[in-house]
C-alpha cells in the first residue's frame, strides 16, 4: 500500500509481508495528526504499545504531515485476511491501488484488467460475471469531482486579470499620450521603436510585478482562510499552500500581465505620427483626443467581462438560496446526532450488539428534553449509504452484476418519527421487528415508483445477494430523502432495513429535543457511559450543522466567484470613472464655450453622463451575449435555476448599469462646476 503510493514514514517503518498475516497483524502506523494530538509529537513512541479496539498494537511508524489517504484515515493496521475472507467471491467493496510499470499507460492497464476480469468471470460466474474492473488515475479519483468548479473559478480569475490589464492599459495610455512629445524627441535623437517599446513594457511589467508581490502577501492570509473553511470538504485541502511553484507562477503571470497591459499603449505609439508630435506644443489641447477609441474599447471590454462574472455569481447565489430552502425529506431542526462504533471484540455476537443498542435508545429517550430518538447506520446527506443489488420475486433475477442496485440503509424503530420522514402508506418498523421474525423493509417513494409503477408495493417480496436466504417483505413506503446531497434533482431508490434484524457495529443516533440540541450532549454521553463506560462518542453535532456542511462546496464556489465579481465591478467602475474624468479634462475648453453660449448645468451633465453610459450600455449588451454562451459551463453547479435565467441577467444588468451611472456622474458633476471664464483660458 505505502510503496504503491510512494510514501515512507517520517519515523519508523511500514508493514512487512509477515505482519499482514492473520495472528501477526498487531502493528499500527500513526497519522501525523493522531500522533500530534495523542502523543505530543514525541518521536520516541515507536515501539510503544497502543490499546485499540480491545486489542494491543505496537506502534512501528509515523506518517508524514501531508499524508492522509484515505482522507479520513488517522491510523493504519494490516488487513490480515483469513482463509474465509479470501474465499468470499461476491464482496466487491475493496479498491485496488497499483503503480504502473514504466512505459505502461492507462489503456494497457485497462486491457490487462479486462483479461483478469474475464478469467474470474469464467471461474466464478455466479459472483464475478459482468463486474469487470475500471482503471482510473488516482489523481482523477481524488479531485475529479471538484475539477469543473475549479476550472470555472480559474476562468473567473482570468476575467478579473483581464479587467485589471484593461485598467492598467488605460492609465498607461493616458500617460503615454501626455508624454508624446518627450517620446518623439527620444525618437528624433536616435531611439528606435524597439527601445521605446521596451521602456513602455518595462514600466507596465514593473507595476505588475509589484502588484504580484502584494498579491502574494494577501494570498498568504487567503489560503489560511480557504484551508480552514474547507479542510474537511475539499480533497487534499491541507496541502494547499504557497510554495516555489506558486511563486514562479505568480512571477510569470505578473510579467505577462505587464506585457499584455502595455500592448495597447505600445500599439497606439507605433501608429502615432512622431513628426506631428514634434510640431505640437506641450499643453493639454495638444495631446488631442488620440487614443480615445482604444480607451473606449477597453472600458466596454471591462463592463462586458464584469457582467459575465456578476451573472455567474448571481446564478450561484440563487443556487445556494434554493439549496438552503430545498426540502431534504426530513426536518433537521432540533436534532442532535452522534456516532458510535462498538467493538466487535467486546460485542462479538449480533444479539449482544442489538441488546446494547436497544438499552441505549431506551435510556436516551427517557432523558429530560428528549422528544424521540432513533438510530441509523449512515446519516443522511453524508452520501455513505450502501448499494445493494436486488431481485424482485416473480421476475427474472439475472446475474449479480445485472441486478438493479438500490441505496440500503439500516434504521431502528423511532427513526422515521424522529427525523419526521413522512409515512405514505403501510407502516414503519416497530419493536416486534427482531431476529427470528419475518424480514421486512420499508422503501422510499422513488423505489416504489421504479419497481412497482401504478401498483401497490405493500406485501411484495425481494431478495438480495448481500443477505442470501432472506425474502424481504415491503411493509411501508416513506417519502424520499436526499441522502446524497441537496443538489441532486432526481430522487434515489432507497431500501430501509430494521437495524435489529441485521446488526451493525456502527450506528448514528438521531435525537429530537424540545430545547437546544447541544444542551443535552452531556446527558446523552452520561446515558451511554452508564451502559458502557468505555464506549466513545464521535462527531457529536446538530443535524443542521451537517446540513450546512453539505453545502460547503457550493458556498465556497459562490463566495469565490462573488468575490471575483465584486473585484471586477470595482475595477470596471474605476475604469469608467478614469475614462470619463480624462475625457472631461480634455473637453474643459469645449465645456467652457458651451456654458458661455448658454448651456445649462443639466445640459453638461447629460452630455458627459450620456457619453459614459453609451459605453456602459454597449458593454452590458456584449456581456449579456457572452454570459448566455459562457454560463452554460456552470450548469453542473446550479440547482433549481437555468444558466440563462432572465431574472439574474436583468438584475445584474441593472446593478452594473447603476454602478456605471455613478462612475459617470462623479466626473460629470465636476464638469458642471467649471467656471466658463477659467475654462475659456484653459489650454
Amino acid at each position: 500500500f505505502f510503496s504503491a503510493l510512494g510514501v515512507q514514514p517520517r519515523v519508523g517503518r511500514v508493514f512487512t509481508p509477515d505482519e499482514e498475516q492473520l495472528g501477526h497483524a498487531n502493528e499500527v502506523i500513526l497519522g501525523n495528526a493522531f500522533w500530534h494530538a495523542h502523543f505530543g509529537s514525541n518521536r520516541n513512541v515507536v515501539g510503544r504499545r497502543l490499546r485499540f479496539d480491545e486489542q494491543v498494537y505496537t506502534i512501528i511508524g509515523i506518517m508524514p504531515v501531508n499524508f492522509r489517504f484515505p482522507d479520513w484515515a488517522q491510523i493504519w493496521v494490516p488487513l490480515g485476511w483469513t482463509a474465509k475472507d479470501r474465499a468470499i467471491r461476491d464482496n466487491h467493496n475493496y479498491m485496488v491501488i497499483v503503480r504502473l510499470k514504466s512505459g505502461t499507460n492507462i489503456t494497457q492497464a485497462q486491457a490487462d484488467m479486462n483479461t483478469i476480469s474475464s478469467r474470474l468471470a469464467r471461474e466464478y460466474p455466479n459472483d464475478d460475471a459482468g463486474w469487470g474492473a475500471v482503471v482510473v488515475p488516482l489523481h482523477q479519483d481524488l479531485v475529479g469531482d471538484v475539477r469543473p468548479a475549479f476550472l470555472v473559478l480559474l476562468g473567473a480569475v482570468g476575467f478579473v486579470l483581464l479587467i485589471a490589464c484593461a485598467n492598467v492599459a488605460n492609465l498607461v495610455l493616458e500617460k503615454i499620450i501626455a508624454r508624446r512629445k518627450e517620446i518623439a524627441i527620444r525618437a528624433a535623437l536616435g531611439a528606435g521603436q524597439s527601445r521605446v517599446l521596451r521602456q513602455i513594457l518595462s514600466e507596465t511589467a514593473l507595476i505588475s510585478v509589484l502588484g504580484g508581490i502584494l498579491g502574494l502577501f494577501l494570498a498568504h492570509f487567503g489560503v489560511i482562510l480557504i484551508v480552514a473553511f474547507l479542510a474537511q470538504r475539499l480533497p487534499r485541502a491541507r496541502e494547499i499552500g504557497l510554495d516555489g511553484w506558486v511563486l514562479a507562477f505568480t512571477l510569470v503571470i505578473s510579467v505577462l500581465t505587464g506585457i499584455v497591459a502595455g500592448l495597447a499603449p505600445a500599439w497606439h505609439l507605433i501608429k502615432t505620427d512622431l513628426n506631428r508630435a514634434l510640431k505640437g506644443g506641450l499643453g493639454r489641447t495638444d495631446s488631442d483626443s488620440s487614443g480615445n477609441g482604444t480607451r473606449r474599447v477597453l472600458v466596454v471590454s471591462e463592463v462586458a467581462l464584469s457582467l459575465v462574472l456578476l451573472t455567474g455569481a448571481g446564478l450561484l447565489i440563487r443556487t445556494l438560496w434554493a439549496l438552503r430552502n430545498a426540502n431534504p425529506g426530513f426536518d433537521p431542526h432540533n436534532v442532535l446526532t452522534c456516532t458510535l462504533r462498538v467493538s466487535e471484540i467486546k460485542y462479538p455476537q449480533p444479539d449482544q450488539r442489538i441488546r446494547f443498542f436497544d438499552q441505549l435508545l431506551k435510556r436516551v429517550r427517557a432523558l429530560p428534553g428528549v422528544e424521540s430518538a432513533g438510530a441509523i447506520d449512515d446519516l443522511p446527506l453524508m452520501g455513505n449509504s450502501s448499494n445493494w443489488p436486488i431481485a424482485i420475486e416473480g421476475r427474472p433475477a439475472g446475474a449479480l452484476s445485472e441486478q438493479p442496485a438500490v441505496d440500503t440503509v439500516m434504521v431502528s424503530p423511532g427513526y422515521f418519527r424522529t427525523m419526521r420522514v413522512p409515512l405514505l402508506r403501510g407502516r414503519v418498523f416497530n419493536e416486534s421487528d427482531r431476529p427470528g421474525t419475518q424480514p421486512v423493509i420499508v422503501i422510499s417513494e422513488a423505489m416504489a415508483k421504479r419497481f412497482w409503477p401504478n401498483q401497490d408495493p405493500l406485501g411484495r417480496h425481494l431478495t438480495s445477494a448481500f443477505d442470501p436466504g432472506a425474502s424481504l417483505e415491503v411493509v411501508g413506503v416513506v417519502g424520499n430523502v436526499k441522502d446524497r446531497g441537496l443538489a441532486r434533482l432526481s430522487p434515489i431508490a432507497t431500501m430501509y432495513m430494521p437495524i435489529f434484524q441485521i446488526s451493525d457495529t456502527v450506528i448514528s443516533l438521531v435525537i429530537r429535543t424540545g430545547v437546544d440540541p447541544t444542551s443535552v450532549i452531556s446527558e446523552v454521553s452520561g446515558a451511554i457511559h452508564q451502559i458502557d463506560p468505555d464506549q466513545p462518542l464521535q462527531d457529536v453535532m446538530p443535524m443542521e450543522q451537517i446540513l450546512n456542511v453539505s453545502l460547503s462546496q457550493q458556498r465556497f464556489s459562490m463566495m469565490l466567484i462573488a468575490t471575483f465579481a465584486g473585484l471586477a465591478l470595482i475595477l470596471a467602475a474605476i475604469g469608467i470613472y478614469g475614462v470619463i474624468a480624462y475625457s472631461v479634462s480634455q473637453r474643459t475648453h469645449e465645456i467652457g464655450i458651451r456654458m458661455a453660449l448658454g448651456a445649462q448645468r443639466t445640459d453638461v451633465l447629460k452630455l458627459v453622463v450620456g457619453n459614459g453610459m453609451f459605453l456602459v450600455l454597449i458593454g452590458v449588451s456584449i456581456g449579456i451575449v457572452a454570459a448566455l454562451g459562457l454560463t452554460r459551463f456552470l450548469a453542473s453547479m446550479l440547482y433549481g435555476i437555468q444558466p440563462n435565467d432572465v431574472i439574474t441577467l436583468v438584475v445584474v444588468s441593472l446593478g452594473l448599469g447603476g454602478t456605471g451611472l455613478l462612475a459617470c456622474y462623479i466626473p460629470a458633476r465636476r464638469a458642471t462646476e467649471v467656471d466658463p471664464m477659467v475654462a475659456l483660458r484653459h489650454e
